[in-house]
């Protein structure tokens, strides 16, 4: 069990940065009419690119939340896998699994405002689900680390 859950968290490693720069959302201000373009592609590095220029605060945010959050506590559950971090951390893996998942829900508020709006088309990107299936299985991995450790203690103390 703890290979499998080693294995599919340093996947993540390397299917976070990859979900960074894929397509979250396709946007356009009536893409079928002439002269106003097709749909501009979003991903979450562009749509902090955009950020930085006009909400510094927002963008950290952001970047704390789609980036850190999620990268750190991938980092931090290899090292608890590996005997690395001590097992009392767990807790604070798995807040950090929750502030990523607050960008899942800001990036829906966002399409369903922009929907609302009438005139603009918004679709979703494979990267909106890859990004949101690299969230929910950090957050599985961490509970699935978190119940071994716990039992592997229990374990431990009974011998």
């Amino acid at each position: 069990m703890l290979n499998t859950l080693r294995i599919a968290n340093l996947a993540l490693l390397i299917l976070f940065p990859i979900a960074w720069f894929a397509p979250l959302l396709r946007a356009g201000l009536m893409p079928n009419l002439p002269f106003f373009g097709g749909l501009d592609e979003i991903s979450v590095i562009s749509g902090l690119q955009s950020l930085w220029g006009s909400d510094v605060f927002l963008a950290l945010i952001v970047t704390a939340f789609a980036i850190f959050a999620p990268y750190l506590k991938t980092i931090g559950l290899a090292l608890a896998h590996f005997d690395l971090l001590k097992d009392k951390v767990l807790p604070v893996l798995g807040y950090l699994g929750k502030l990523a998942m607050a960008d899942i829900f800001l990036i829906a508020l966002y399409v369903v405002v922009v929907k609302g709006a009438g005139r603009v088309t918004v679709e979703g990107g494979w990267g909106l689900y890859l990004f949101t299936f690299c969230v929910v299985a950090s957050i599985v991995i961490s509970i699935l680390t978190a119940r071994m450790m716990k039992k592997t203690a229990i374990d431990n103390a009974a011998n």
